[in-house]
Order: C-alpha cells, then sequence, then structure tokens
C-alpha cells in the first residue's frame, strides 16, 4: 500500500515518530542528508553513523555494520539513488540491505526522490523478494516533477506497516489539500516524453557544473544520478575552504560537503536545480576570482 504525505520530510518524520521510541538505536550514513539524523533525535533515538565512502563508492560497507553493535537498533535510513554523492541504485544492494535488516530485525527505510533523475535504470527496494517484510520506501513529487513547495509526497510498505504510520498522522493533520491530490495524480499519469524532456534540461546544465569542478581543479564521477554533482577538492583545501574562497571571493555560493557529515569533508556539491543562465555566471565569476 501507499499513502500520501505532505512531502517526503513529513514522511521521515511519522515514520520515525512512528516507529522509535526514546532510547531506541538508529543507523544514519555518513554522509548523508541532514533531516534523517534531525528526525530520529526528535524521535528520541540514539543515533549510530554508519560510514560511506569513495574507496567503497559511497555504499554500505556491510562487513563493518555486523561489527557495531547492533541490539537496540530498530531504524536503518538509506537512500539510493545517493544524495549527496548520486551513487546509483542496483539490486545487489537492495538485496544485501533487505538481508541485513531480516537478519537483525530493523526496519529499512529507503528514501527515493532521486531515482527518475538522470537515471536510466529506476529502481524500488520493493523488487527484492521479502522486502515487504522488513522495507518502507519514500518518494517525492517534489524531485521527478518539479512541484517543490507543492508539498506532496509517499510512503509505500505492507499494510500493517501503513496502518502504524497512519495511526500516528491522522493525529498530526486531516489530510493533503484536494486540488494538491488531483494534481499529483495528473503528474503521475505523464508518459515518458515528460521526464525525458526534464532530464534532457538537467543534462545540459550538467555540463555547466562540470565546467566549474573542472575550473576548480576537482575530481568527480559521471556516472553519478540525481539532481546535484558531487567532486573531490584538491588535496590542498578541504571543501569548506574551498566553498567559503568562492562565496567572498565570486560570491557564488557551493554546499561544502561537511554539512552532511564528516566523510563529506573533501567534497563539494553542486546543484542542477539552477537555470543554465545563473551556471553561466557562476563560472564566469568564478574563473574571473581564481585568475
Amino acid at each position: 500500500l501507499a499513502m500520501i504525505t505532505t512531502g517526503s520530510q513529513q514522511g521521515l518524520d511519522l515514520i520515525a515518530r512512528a516507529y522509535v521510541n526514546p532510547g531506541d538505536k538508529v543507523l544514519v550514513p555518513n554522509p548523508g542528508y541532514p533531516t534523517y539524523s534531525s528526525v530520529s533525535k526528535l524521535a528520541g533515538a540514539e543515533i549510530i553513523h554508519y560510514d560511506l565512502t569513495d574507496e567503497n563508492h559511497w555504499l554500505p560497507d556491510f562487513d563493518a555494520l555486523e561489527k557495531l553493535d547492533l541490539s537496540g537498533v530498530k531504524l536503518m535510513w538509506i537512500n539510493y539513488p545517493h544524495m549527496p554523492t548520486g551513487t546509483a541504485a542496483s539490486l545487489e544492494l537492495f538485496e544485501k540491505v533487505v538481508a541485513f535488516g531480516k537478519k537483525h530485525d530493523i526496519l529499512i527505510c529507503n528514501d527515493n526522490p532521486y531515482s527518475f533523475i538522470l537515471n536510466d535504470n529506476p529502481l524500488s527496494i520493493f523488487q527484492v523478494e521479502g522486502a515487504k517484510e522488513v522495507c518502507v520506501e519514500l518518494n517525492s513529487l517534489s524531485k521527478s516533477h518539479n512541484m517543490a513547495g507543492w508539498r506532496v509526497g509517499m510512503i509505500a510498505a505492507n499494510p500493517t506497516f501503513i496502518q502504524y504510520i497512519l495511526r500516528f498522522k491522522s493525529n498530526i493533520d486531516s489530510g493533503t489539500f484536494k486540488p494538491m491530490q488531483l494534481a499529483a495524480a495528473k503528474a503521475l499519469s505523464l508518459d515518458e516524453t515528460w521526464y525525458k524532456e526534464v532530464n534532457s534540461t538537467y543534462v545540459k546544465r550538467r555540463e555547466l557544473v562540470y565546467e566549474i569542478m573542472d575550473t576548480l581543479g576537482c575530481t568527480y564521477d559521471k556516472s553519478q544520478t540525481g539532481m546535484f554533482i558531487w567532486a573531490k577538492v584538491p588535496d590542498a583545501v578541504s571543501g569548506k575552504e574551498l566553498t567559503d574562497k568562492i562565496l567572498y571571493e565570486a560570491k557564488v555560493f557551493i554546499t561544502p560537503g561537511l554539512i552532511f557529515g564528516s566523510n563529506g569533508e573533501q567534497f563539494i556539491r553542486i546543484s542542477l536545480c539552477s537555470n543554465e543562465q545563473m551556471l553561466q555566471d557562476a563560472i564566469a565569476r568564478i574563473k574571473k576570482a581564481i585568475a
């Protein structure tokens, strides 16, 4: 089953509050979307960060996870395609995560809003046999259908899990404004042409972001998916040092990877949400500042 939410952020909060009691432990990726930590803290959880590293292609190290004290762990947040690194999902990864969740009786939550953006192989964790027994998955129209601000998302899970979450949600709000629901239904009925057109725009923007990264001497993986480009900065500086320099000298804001966790310290992230003119202006400013 699936239930509508006021954006996927509300969905994250509902899942944490429905499944986590004060003192329970939650596995949070480093680097990862900061909201995973926020909603876990609001639910009173003890956060256990698990490392994602460049050397392991930003995938969970299950050998390292098995060495952790997993007693009391109720929930594991994952997010593939991954933000901020752009690492794509794979059935092999999802199979390993589902097996891990079953083995340790941990609810696996896959936050999946980037599945249709610059991604030739959209996947759901529910394509893995047995995933419905131990997983929930979120998605959002903010990303895939350019409906940011409309606040329409969803949680998919088995009927029992949905009832647990709905029981909590029904005490917080009375549902999503009907015109928003109708707009979402229309958006979901769009054919492949819509996604191709949107992605063609992102492709053009991505080339300009590559130029920014090249200008800054950064290295990056061109197989990234989603609406951001994640890049490693030169060894002589940290991501924060480089972004501060560009902000103050070129008046261009670039996100330092450190805000997503300590493993992002040597990285930066640029969004593909800025239009081509803004990106071209940023290139000109940066080149002038570092000339």
